[in-house]
């Protein structure tokens, strides 16, 4: 249903105008994964020409505008790391993420907290190298048993590690809900991934019946079915962090999930090695110019 609300920003809002809850979902935080947006674009006009029963409000968001715009993860800083309490407490930001980061919440603050019986959050994004698909959750509130409705891989940890993120943000502000990684930047799977899990999101949230729609079930079985992994738990153990003058390189073929053994060369920060001190899996191997997250070391719970 379109509202007062759409602009620039606003990808689509639909609702049947019953009471349930708001499911807020977001793409393109980085403007190098445009994923999220395409899949958000593809759900919303499903759902604008079927008309399916929901519960609630699903309302989807552009992150960068600006960078998705260049086609580049970010103009002057990361916008997953603007989410501070400083930041959102400064009337005059410095920055054009932190601008974004306040336009984005300024939408936010347009479905409050007490027309809805609880509010959701999915941040959709991807990464720079080839990945299965997995979930990212920070473990506060019911965010965890949530993620766990979800069929594939589940990280726990990163906004632990990492401060300022889009979805530490959206929890401490009471929202539940997770990160979503659904592959390689520029993968088609991505974007199958995406739209799939919004669906499910839907109907788990906000009561759809899948069978609605008419692009049941193959939107949906491209993640569940062709593309997920079988759900396990990882937990992060080590974060290599690149300082701003490092010179960093991550030594070629690695994939995320990928086994290594400790003892194992990884990267190489200035010249130096660095090898692995786990038997464990790397996470997020860095391929891109940008980024200050060297790679993460996770083992399975």
């Amino acid at each position: 249903m379109k509202t007062k609300f759409m602009s620039e920003r606003i990808i689509g809002n639909y609702s049947s105008n019953n009471e349930g809850p708001l499911l807020f979902v977001t793409g393109g935080v980085h403007g190098n994964e445009p994923s999220g947006v395409k899949a958000l674009e593809k759900v919303f006009q499903e759902l604008e020409k079927t008309r399916p029963q929901i519960n609630g409000r699903i309302v989807g968001v552009k992150g960068n505008i600006a960078a998705l715009k260049k086609g580049q993860r970010f103009i002057d800083e990361d916008l997953n790391r603007t989410w501070t309490e400083e930041n959102v407490k400064n009337s005059d930001p410095e920055t054009q993420e932190q601008r974004e980061m306040h336009e984005i919440i300024d939408v936010l603050h347009q479905f409050s907290e007490e027309d809805y019986t609880k509010r959701y959050f999915l941040d959709c994004h991807t990464t720079s190298s080839d990945s299965l698909p997995y979930i990212s959750v920070q473990e506060v509130h019911d965010n965890d048993p949530w993620a766990h409705r979800f069929p594939t891989y589940i990280v726990r940890g990163f906004s632990d590690i990492v401060y300022g993120a889009i979805d530490h943000y959206m929890s401490r502000t009471g929202l539940t809900g997770f990160v979503f990684e659904a592959g390689q930047h520029t993968s088609k799977e991505s974007v199958e991934n995406h739209e799939g899990v919004i669906w499910l999101a839907l109907k788990e949230a906000c009561d759809l019946d899948l069978e609605k729609i008419s692009c049941y079930p193959e939107c949906v079985e491209r993640f569940t079915d062709k593309n997920a992994p079988e759900q396990k738990t990882f937990e992060i153990i080590y974060r290599h962090e690149i300082g701003k003058n490092d010179v960093f390189k991550m030594e070629p073929g690695y994939k995320n999930f990928q086994k290594i053994e400790k003892g194992e060369l990884l990267a190489r920060s200035n010249g130096e090695e660095i090898k692995s001190e786990w038997d464990a899996y790397i996470f997020m191997p860095l391929y891109q110019s940008q980024g200050n997250d060297g790679f993460f070391i996770i083992k399975e719970v």
